[in-house]
């Protein structure tokens, strides 16, 4: 693996973990909103990320036999099948004709949560980039 790589490495985990901070925000945005039928109800939706595999091989002595990660990548954005929040609220302006007002299944302290985990994930990418650009910087100063 070359040093170089570990920008396009850095990068596509610091994009993934832009998408998680986008769709929790979108979850905590939609927390509240009401729906007067089940099918009509926001739904907590959560990124699915995959390992992106290089394609080269090297056979040094420490080249296990799976091939080295290359990155991450979002492999979809799914929708959480949990149930959601019926509630009986009769007097409430979108309640269907038994009185109930469904809320989405959005748990605002789960998504703090995964908004810190993200947040934490996407600094310690930028680390890995700083990182990685000084030791290019010390290379280049090697040869004075």
């Amino acid at each position: 693996m070359s040093l170089s790589s570990l920008f396009n490495i850095a990068g596509s985990g610091m994009s993934a973990q832009n998408v998680r901070l986008n769709t929790v925000a979108s979850n905590i945005a939609n927390a509240d909103t009401v729906s007067s039928s089940v099918g009509q109800t926001y739904r907590a939706r959560h990124p699915v990320f995959a390992t992106v595999f290089s394609d080269a091989r090297d056979d040094s002595l420490f080249q296990s036999e799976t091939q080295a990660g290359a990155g991450v990548q979002v492999a979809g954005i799914i929708e959480d099948d949990s149930s959601l929040q019926a509630r009986y609220e009769p007097a409430h302006p979108a309640a269907d004709k038994d009185g109930y007002v469904y809320y989405p299944n959005v748990n605002v302290v789960e998504e703090m949560a995964d908004m810190i985990s993200a947040s934490r994930s996407f600094q310690t990418n930028a680390e890995v980039m700083n990182t990685a650009k000084q030791m290019m910087q010390k290379v280049l100063t090697l040869g004075q």
